[in-house]
């Protein structure tokens, strides 16, 4: 049995390829580790802050010395490290816009990244703390972005496995319904991304 945190960036509800993508990973999860639970987590909705003054100045706050502001501001983070931490599997719905992640999962990872919390430096450089975590990303995007002269431009996908290799989390497996809005692609898009889904 596992402990699965999906996260959803995108803002398209039900017609979300890259949902419609994560939640067929998680089914092949479920039957994988029968039993296994799911925490969705609608980045979107919950409509996730960006960072601001006072996040960061909570931040770097004790906490024995965080005032009823400070409390308020870092609950966001907090909260999203504790599923994080709490997860065996992490499922990421990563749908391309403008070449890249969806504002509400780089505001999420601004809240995720904190130092002493979730990395350190040492004397060997940057250390990721939050590791033992399987993490599959159901990206979705509108042109093909895995070969050919568009292959460049995907800047989410290298991006993703950056910043979650900092944080420690190096086993990242991408499955990728692209070409959703291609004619003669779009129609089995989806289809083929789902298959391809290995564990």
């Amino acid at each position: 049995m596992k402990k699965i945190l999906h996260l959803i960036s995108s803002p398209r509800g039900a017609a979300s390829y890259s949902i419609q993508l994560g939640d067929a990973i998680i089914s092949k999860i479920q039957a994988t580790y029968p039993g296994s639970t799911v925490q969705t987590t609608d980045l979107v909705k919950l409509r996730f802050p960006h960072l601001e003054e006072s996040h960061l100045n909570s931040f770097f706050t004790p906490a024995d010395q965080r005032t009823p502001e400070h409390i308020e501001a870092i609950k966001h983070s907090d909260e999203a490290i504790r599923e994080l931490l709490d997860a065996d599997i992490i499922v990421i719905g990563v749908p391309f816009y403008n070449y890249n992640i969806h504002s509400s999962l780089k505001a999420w990872i601004d809240h995720i990244a904190r130092a002493g919390i979730t990395f350190k430096y040492d004397e060997n450089g940057p250390q990721g703390l939050i590791t033992g975590k399987q993490v599959y990303l159901a990206v979705a995007s509108g042109g093909i972005y895995t070969a050919g002269p568009m292959a460049s431009l995907d800047h989410a996908v290298p991006y993703m496995k950056t910043i979650l290799g900092f944080l420690g989390m190096t086993d990242v497996k991408v499955f990728r319904a692209e070409g959703t809005s291609m004619p003669g692609i779009q129609d089995s898009a989806l289809q083929k991304a789902v298959e391809s889904i290995v564990l």
